[in-house]
């Protein structure tokens, strides 16, 4: 299917808000046990009540050991466990004793292993991003609506105390009509070619020599697009995108590997830094940033700007034109202290200003007294030492809570698939000279009728 095609026909009805049956205990089997599922899904999860790690799978015998020992470390029952083969997770499918499977696979696995899973009646929880084509998109709506089964990317940066904050911010009308956001994953890792054998760099490295645009959009773009209630009111249009020179990969190999070595006959194509611009039907604008190359800090840029002001990450700061009336006091308080102790130097160095939107506010605590997010405020002491700052604590919190309670998911595979599709669409963008290519409409019109998501306690 060319990423340009029309949208298939529907084989099922719509999932948006999605409310399957609910789950007094949630029966979870894993697949994919490394560093990412272990550390960051594994053992979050067991941290909640209601359920039971029922079935494990790796083709790796050292991590589903690792994983084993784990959970009857903690006096629970041994898993079931599947390995051998890279379609041994088609065993734990059959099992009635899933309800749920979490899906910590290399990305070429994420679709055919979700959509097995939703084919099996169970529900998929898979990691970043969903997946890696057009087409693999469409088969995951396909099945999860065939099927009536959650699809959900476990995009956790959307649980982040910084973003879920802002959401609030949003949500109040802080920033007035929105107009634009930024978002990036910059992220410096090279160092991950040096895994050879085992862990991310394995085979995460290749994917700098198949495709050069955006190759990993979702962690800045997830919350962006649901400050913008994308595919709840308004959608991604279209994307260009454009890739500097591919130079800083094979620099590393060459000062790192022999030069004989595998990584020195590698043909990196992936621009060192890419950006890309997303307009939606609203007309409201995205820039999205990846460079997991370039020696510089690390960004998601988390940025979003309305009529009445801007929010930016990385440093946090934030300006607006109409602040609230208990942060405006506190803004005038200052600036009469300030003038006093002016006026007592002796009018030395520049006078003070009142607060306006000409500069930016970096002093957050008395933003967060007002707008921290309910969920950081009653869990934010649980997810701590979590992994990611608290977000994963926070995401397996929120999926097993709505498992349980029969409510709909924060993010269904209608966000998943609009999200990932920017990594294929950014290449194909690329290769035409930044030429625009359209973004498939994945809920097939229900992005109109779509309930945004609220502030959840």
């Amino acid at each position: 299917m060319s990423q340009q095609s029309a949208n298939p026909l529907a084989q099922g009805k719509t999932v948006m808000g999605l409310t399957p049956e609910k789950l007094d205990t949630v029966r979870i089997g894993f697949i994919g046990l490394g560093v990412r599922g272990y550390n960051y899904h594994l053992k979050n999860f067991l941290k909640m009540d209601g359920v039971r790690v029922t079935a494990l799978c790796d083709t790796d015998q050292k991590s589903l050991q690792n994983s084993v020992n784990y959970v009857t470390s903690l006096g629970l029952p041994k898993p079931a466990t599947f390995s051998g083969s890279d379609f041994a997770y088609r065993g734990m499918l059959e099992r009635d004793d899933v309800d749920i499977v979490i899906i910590s696979t290399p990305w070429k696995w994420h679709c055919p292993m979700a959509v097995d899973a939703m084919e099996s009646g169970k529900h998929a929880f898979v990691e970043v991003p969903m997946a890696t084509s057009i087409e693999e998109c469409w088969k995951m709506v396909d099945a999860s609506e065939r099927n009536q089964r959650h699809c959900m990317m476990m995009e956790n940066v959307n649980y982040g105390r910084d973003e879920l904050m802002v959401l609030n911010m949003v949500r109040q009308g802080l920033f007035g009509e929105l107009l634009h956001g930024e978002a990036a994953y910059i992220h410096e890792l090279r160092w991950q070619m040096k895994e050879i054998e085992r862990k991310t760099g394995s085979w995460r490295t290749y994917w700098h020599t198949r495709h050069n645009g955006n190759l990993y959009p979702t962690h800045g773009l997830g919350p962006v697009a649901q400050y913008m209630n994308i595919n709840k009111g308004d959608r991604f249009d279209f994307v260009t995108s454009t890739s500097s020179p591919a130079l800083g990969r094979a620099r590393y190999a060459k000062e790192h590997f022999p030069a004989d070595h595998e990584r020195n006959q590698l043909n990196f194509i992936a621009g060192d830094m890419n950006t890309s611009v997303i307009k939606t039907i609203k007309g409201r604008t995205i820039v999205v940033q990846h460079d997991t190359t370039s020696p510089r800090p690390y960004s998601r840029h988390n940025l979003i700007q309305g009529t009445n002001g801007i929010f930016a990450g990385f440093p946090n700061r934030i300006a607006v034109e109409k602040a609230p009336a208990e942060i405006q006091a506190i803004y005038d308080r200052t600036y009469q202290q300030d003038l006093a102790d002016w006026k007592a130097s002796g009018k030395q160095g520049r006078k003070p200003s009142p607060a306006s939107f000409h500069s930016w506010d970096s002093d957050l605590d008395k933003w967060y007294n007002k707008f921290d997010h309910p969920l950081w405020k009653r869990l934010g002491d649980s997810a701590k030492g979590a992994g990611h700052g608290g977000m994963d604590f926070i995401m397996a919190y929120r999926i097993i809570y709505c498992l349980r309670n029969g409510e709909p998911l924060d993010q269904d595979v209608y966000d998943g698939a609009a999200w990932s599709s920017i990594f294929p669409l950014s290449a194909e963008s690329v290769a035409d000279r930044s030429n625009s290519k359209n973004i498939p409409d994945f809920t097939r019109g229900a992005w109109k009728t779509g309930k945004p998501l609220g502030i959840v306690t």
